[in-house]
């Protein structure tokens, strides 16, 4: 069985909701739109943070963790798109 995925926040609590998903399912694709919708917005910010110039040590580190994070989430999305494509 695979690792939870993040499905965005439970509007009742302001939770984040995790799901263990099924390939291909429903839960899969909104974990797959909110990987992909929060890889977009950490791109957003460490472009206009990094385009600012004036990022502390401990600034960069935390928006260097997130985007990683992000990136380890759109990664597996692209390879499968590829694999499917071929």
């Amino acid at each position: 069985m695979g690792e939870p995925r993040r499905l965005g926040f439970d509007t009742a609590t302001g939770k984040t909701a995790y799901a263990l998903t099924e390939p291909g399912g429903l839960l899969d694709g909104i974990a797959d739109i909110t990987a992909l919708q929060t890889a977009a917005a950490w791109h957003v910010l460490a472009a206009a943070m990094v385009e600012g110039g004036q990022l502390s040590g401990d600034e960069a580190a935390s928006v260097l963790a997130h985007v990683t994070e992000a990136l380890g989430a759109v990664l597996p999305i692209a390879a499968r798109v590829i694999d499917d494509a071929t």
